[in-house]
C-alpha cells in the first residue's frame, strides 16, 4: 500500500521523470520504422552564445506539441536537437568572457591560462593569443553553455531524442559541411573572386547580404563643387560622405535629366581638393530628385556605387582598408597639392577623415554653405556597432540566384510546392528570393568555424594560383588547411615559392546550419538512418515563425514539416540550402489538415479586422503588450461566449437558476482579470 506523505513535495520530480524517460527510451527514434511510418522534424539549432530566453521556449514548445501529436497518431518521430556553436557570436562571447583576442601570428602556448573566466574589468586590454589557444577556449566555453542549454530544455520537458544530439563544429558536421562545399565547387556553384565586399571593421570580416540591416542615423548633406575642365564653371553635388572624394571615379545623373544631358560623355570634371579628372556619365539608378540630381561614384560608399562601378566599367580606387582606416596608397592622385592633402587622411578612421575633409573643403572654398543635417538609413552588420564599409577582398561565393534570374525563378517555383503555415509566409519567401542582388558570400575572416577546405599552389615568385585550388579527397574530411597538407606536398613547403598555402578563411555558420537535415540524418555516414527520415522529394509543409529570414544564406527558423498539397513530389529539390521538414508519401489525412489549418490561423501574426495594429518599430513597447493582451482577452471571451451558447442550447428549463448566475459572475471576474493588464499598460508613459 502506497503511503501518501503529509506534505507532498514536487522537489526533484522533474529530474526523476526525465531520468525515467531516458531509461525507457520513450522518445528514441525507432530505426526499424519504414519510411511511410516516419515523421521527421528539422529542429533549428539554437546559437550557443549566451542564454536561452522566453522566445526559445515558445518557439520550441510549438514544435514539441506537433511532435507529440504525431506520436499519438502512431508515427515514429525523428526529432533531433543540436547546438549551433560556431561563428561570430561565439567568438565575441569568448573574447568578453576570457579577456582575450585571437592573433594567428602568435605561437601556440600549451600551458596557457586565460586572465579571467567571466566579467573582465572594463579597463582590461584583451591579451593576444594563438588561434589554437583561442579555439580551445571556444570549445571550453561552448561545452559549458551547451550543458546549461540541455538542462533547460530537458527541464522544459521537450521530447527530443537526445541520442541524436549534434553540434555544428563537431567532426561529423564539419565533414558534412566541407563535403557539401566541395560538391558545390565541383558543380560550378561555388567560386572565389576578388570583388567589393561588405566589411565590418570591428569584427574584421566580410558580411553577407542577409546579415545586413538598415539603421537610421544622423548625417549631413555637403554641397561640394567639382570643377569643369573646359572652364565653363562648376558642377555641384550633394554628398553625405565627403571623405570619399579621393576615391571618386565619376559623376552620374539620370539619362533623362535635362540639366546634365549636355555633359554626358563629353565633359570631364576635377575632384575638389585632389584634382583628379573624372567623367560625367548617365545611369538610370541616379535619382533626379535626390540632392542636386547628380552624384559622385566612389569606390565604394554604398552598394549603389558597386552597381555603377560594375555596369559602367569604372576603375577601382579604394582608399579604406580592412581596418576601417585610410590606406597610404593612392597613385591616381598626381597633383602635388592633392597628394599633400591626402596624406592628412592616411591612417585616420572614416569618421576622423570625414571631419578632416570637411575642414579642408571649408578652407579651399569648395564647400558651399554649411552641412545640412539629415537622418538616413545606413547599412550595418546585424551584430555590429559601426556602419559597414565596402572593401575589395578575395572571398568565396555560392550561386543562389542573386545574379541568375532562371535560378531565382526555380527557387520560387520550389516554394510553390510547399504548403506554408501561415500562408502569407510564402509571399515573404518569394519576395526574399526575388530581392537577392548578389550570390551568397560564405567565407568569413574568423577563427572558430568550419575551414574552407582548399589550398593554393604557389608559383616561383610565391604568388597563389586562385584559379586552380587544391582540394582534398572526401575520405580525408574534415581537414584544416592551416595544419593539414594537400596531397603531394609536405609541411616544409607551406608558404614558400613553388609550395602551397592553405585558405585562411572559415565558412559562414549558415553554410553548416543550412545542412542540419543532412547533419542530423548522418548524411553518407549512416546511409540506413539517412534513408528513413528522407526521400528524394523532400519538400513539405512549412510552419514559419513570423519574423523568419529566408534560406540560401539564412535558413528559415521554421519548425515542422508535412507534405506538399497532400503528396510528396517525385523530383529532388534543387538546392541543398532550402530548409525542409517532414516528407510523407501518402496523402495527408483530413483530421491532420484541419489541425494544421487551425494552427496556421492561431499563428498568423496579421491583424484581425477589429484588432489594434502594432506600429513597426514599436515591438516590445508596453503598449504593444497591451495590444496582445487585448487580443488574448477577445479570444478568451469569444470562447466563453461559445461555450455559454452551446450550454444554453442543451440546457434543461430548470437550469437557469443560481448555478447559471454563478457562472455569469465567474465570467465577469475573468473579464476584470484579463482587462487589468491593459489598463496598467495604458498608464505607462515612455521616457
Amino acid at each position: 500500500m502506497t503511503t501518501i506523505p503529509d506534505k507532498p513535495s514536487l522537489e526533484g520530480i522533474e529530474a526523476r521523470w526525465a531520468e525515467q524517460w531516458d531509461a525507457d527510451d520513450i522518445y528514441r527514434f525507432d530505426r526499424t520504422a519504414t519510411r511511410d511510418q516516419v515523421f521527421a522534424i528539422d529542429t533549428p539549432p539554437p546559437t550557443v552564445s549566451g542564454s536561452l530566453h522566453i522566445g526559445h521556449v515558445f518557439s520550441y514548445t510549438h514544435t514539441d506539441t506537433i511532435a507529440r501529436y504525431q506520436r499519438m497518431t502512431g508515427k515514429a518521430v525523428f526529432y533531433p536537437i543540436g547546438w549551433d556553436d560556431n561563428g561570430l557570436a561565439t567568438e565575441r562571447r569568448v573574447q568578453n568572457y576570457f579577456g582575450v583576442r585571437c592573433d594567428p601570428s602568435v605561437a601556440y602556448d600549451a600551458g596557457f591560462m586565460p586572465p579571467f573566466r567571466g566579467e573582465p574589468p572594463k579597463d582590461h586590454q584583451a591579451i593576444a593569443i594563438s588561434r589554437p589557444n583561442f579555439i580551445e577556449l571556444c570549445e571550453e566555453l561552448t561545452a559549458h553553455d551547451e550543458q546549461i542549454f540541455e538542462q533547460v530544455l530537458r527541464r522544459l520537458g521537450l521530447s527530443y531524442d537526445w541520442s541524436l544530439l549534434y553540434t555544428t563544429i563537431d567532426d561529423h558536421s564539419r565533414r558534412a559541411s566541407q563535403r557539401a562545399f566541395l560538391r558545390n565547387l565541383q558543380r560550378g556553384e561555388a567560386y572565389t573572386q576578388d570583388a567589393p565586399t561588405l566589411w565590418d571593421v570591428d569584427y574584421k570580416t566580410a558580411v553577407a547580404q542577409a546579415e545586413m540591416e538598415d539603421r537610421e542615423i544622423g548625417g549631413a548633406y555637403h554641397h561640394v563643387a567639382f570643377h569643369r575642365t573646359d572652364g565653363a564653371g562648376d558642377v555641384i553635388i550633394d554628398t553625405t560622405r565627403p571623405e570619399l572624394l579621393p576615391s571618386c571615379v565619376a559623376l552620374v545623373a539620370h539619362p533623362s535629366d535635362e540639366r546634365y544631358q549636355a555633359l554626358f560623355g563629353k565633359v570631364t570634371v576635377k575632384t575638389p581638393l585632389f584634382g583628379v579628372e573624372v567623367p560625367v556619365l548617365a545611369h538610370p539608378l541616379a535619382d533626379p530628385e535626390k540632392g542636386t540630381g547628380i552624384a559622385m561614384i566612389c569606390t565604394f560608399g554604398d552598394t549603389t556605387d558597386v552597381t555603377w562601378w560594375r555596369e559602367l566599367n569604372l576603375s577601382n580606387r579604394a582608399v579604406v582598408g580592412r581596418d576601417g582606416r585610410f590606406i597610404n596608397d593612392a597613385p591616381w592622385i598626381t597633383d602635388a597639392q592633392g597628394i599633400a592633402l591626402y596624406e592628412q587622411l592616411v591612417g585616420r578612421s572614416s569618421k576622423q577623415a570625414h571631419k578632416q575633409t570637411v575642414e579642408m573643403l571649408r578652407e579651399s572654398g569648395e564647400l558651399l554653405g554649411e552641412p545640412r543635417p539629415i537622418m538616413h538609413p545606413v547599412k550595418f552588420y546585424e551584430r555590429g556597432d559601426r556602419p559597414l564599409e565596402i572593401v575589395s577582398s578575395r572571398q568565396w561565393y555560392i550561386r543562389n540566384g542573386g545574379r541568375e534570374a532562371d535560378l531565382r525563378a526555380s527557387l520560387v517555383a520550389r516554394g510553390d510546392e510547399i504548403t506554408w503555415h501561415p500562408a502569407h509566409m510564402q509571399h515573404r519567401y518569394a519576395n526574399w528570393v526575388e530581392g537577392l542582388n548578389g550570390d551568397w558570400l560564405i567565407s568569413r575572416q574568423r577563427f572558430f568555424g568550419v575551414p574552407v577546405p582548399v589550398w593554393y599552389s604557389l608559383d616561383a615568385d610565391g604568388n597563389p594560383d586562385y584559379d586552380s585550388p587544391l582540394v582534398p579527397a572526401e575520405s580525408d574530411l574534415p581537414i584544416d588547411p592551416s595544419t593539414d597538407c594537400p596531397a603531394g606536398f609536405t609541411n616544409d613547403q607551406r608558404g614558400v615559392a613553388n609550395g602551397f598555402i592553405g585558405d585562411p578563411d572559415v565558412m559562414d555558420t549558415w553554410a553548416t546550419s543550412s545542412l542540419t537535415p543532412e547533419i542530423a540524418g548522418r548524411w553518407e555516414d549512416d546511409p540506413d538512418l539517412f534513408s528513413r527520415p528522407r526521400r528524394d522529394g523532400h519538400v513539405g509543409h512549412f510552419v514559419a515563425h513570423p519574423r523568419d529570414r529566408w534560406p540560401l544564406g539564412r535558413r528559415p527558423r521554421s519548425v515542422l514539416a508535412g507534405v506538399p498539397n497532400g503528396h510528396a513530389p517525385a523530383r529532388p529539390r534543387h538546392h541543398s540550402h532550402m530548409a525542409v521538414r517532414h516528407r510523407c508519401s501518402r496523402p495527408l489525412g483530413a483530421q491532420h489538415r484541419a489541425v494544421a489549418q487551425r494552427s496556421a490561423q492561431r499563428m498568423d501574426p496579421r491583424p484581425r479586422p477589429q484588432e489594434d495594429v502594432e506600429v513597426e518599430g514599436q515591438r516590445g513597447h508596453p503598449h504593444g503588450v497591451a495590444r496582445s493582451v487585448q487580443h488574448r482577452r477577445r479570444s478568451l471571451l469569444v470562447s466563453l461566449g461559445s461555450a455559454r451558447r452551446r450550454h444554453s442550447a442543451h440546457r434543461r428549463p430548470d437550469e437557469g437558476g443560481p448555478q447559471a448566475r454563478h457562472e455569469t459572475a465567474q465570467r465577469q471576474q475573468v473579464r476584470a482579470h484579463v482587462r487589468y493588464p491593459r489598463r496598467q499598460c495604458r498608464r505607462y508613459q515612455p521616457g
